[in-house]
């Protein structure tokens, strides 16, 4: 599965489609297409960027996500598909009647598979996984020793080298750099979420009211050490106040599209995601007992 992720945001451009091709108008002699099919995101955060209304029903059937971004070049809105499998009523049905048992023992896998990766991702950066790695050993069903937020507690400090750094949304550090790739993750596993017939609104572990993607946001948690990479690297190169500029996006947006090892397989991101939600879709059905899940 090809999965792009589309930037726009260094000067306008003009969206259109013409047979199934997302066509990108920037100037008068600077046009690129590519197959709607082939697009996972598109990142909008030029203000003077436009688009005809065949761009955004394109995006939902090829089951793309769009997101929007405020003048602060960050998130502020996501485009997602209403319609993604052939038989989305019937899985709907499974996920709204899914018992309590079943939903805690799949957030245990969840919960589970992040600390390890930010286990790993610890002993890789700064050779100590602060003990990240035997801690993960004890997520109960459910998480009910709450051990994923004793992880983040280790985990924040170690990962930048700073022992007063937390993670706060709205700090203009480089938490800034985390909310973007998270962002374009987000979609990603909305995406997935989707095009495997699941409602995004109605998560394991994540519930709030206004927040209509609470299944992508437990999805994507074991990926987020890809975007934590990332930052960390962008941060010992240029420092944590970086601009968000386009250097930065790209950097962020790498490891995204790079590939992971799965079954003794190369994949996309995007395809790991997708297997990951049909394995979630398949638990929730009584099907199968363990998630598709990557070491990462």
């Amino acid at each position: 599965m090809t999965s792009r992720i589309l930037d726009i945001s260094d000067e306008p451009a003009h969206l259109s489609v013409r047979y199934d091709q997302l066509v990108i108008r920037r100037g008068e002699n600077d046009t690129t297409t590519m197959p709607l099919s082939e697009v996972a995101v598109v990142v909008v955060s030029h203000p003077q960027t436009s688009y005809t209304h065949a761009v955004l029903a394109g995006l939902a059937r090829s089951m793309a996500g769009l997101v929007v971004c405020d003048e602060k070049r960050l998130p502020a809105a996501m485009l997602q598909p209403l319609l993604g499998h052939s038989i989305q009523t019937e899985r709907l049905a499974l996920q709204v009647a899914l018992s309590e048992p079943r939903r805690k023992r799949l957030w245990q896998q969840i919960a589970q598979a992040k600390v390890l990766a930010q286990g790993r991702l610890l002993k890789d950066l700064r050779q100590d996984d602060r003990g990240l790695l035997a801690l993960a050993k004890r997520v109960a069903s459910g998480d009910a020793g709450n051990v994923e937020a004793q992880a983040s507690r280790r985990y924040w400090p170690a990962l930048f080298a700073d022992p007063a750094f937390r993670r706060e949304r709205a700090a203009e550090d480089q938490n800034r750099l985390l909310n973007y790739g998270y962002a374009v993750l987000r979609a990603m596993a909305a995406r997935a979420v989707c095009a495997a017939g699941l409602h995004p609104s109605l998560g394991l572990h994540h519930h709030n009211r206004y927040d209509p993607f609470c299944l992508a946001d437990d999805l994507m948690e074991p990926f987020r050490p890809k975007v934590d990479r990332a930052v960390v690297g962008i941060v010992n190169e240029r420092g944590r106040e970086v601009p968000l500029d386009k250097e930065t996006k790209a950097a962020l947006l790498a490891p995204l599209t790079e590939r992971l090892e799965l079954a003794g397989e190369e994949r996309t991101l995007m395809d790991v995601l997708h297997r990951a939600a049909a394995s979630l879709a398949q638990a929730m059905a009584g099907r199968n007992q363990k998630l598709n899940l990557p070491e990462l």
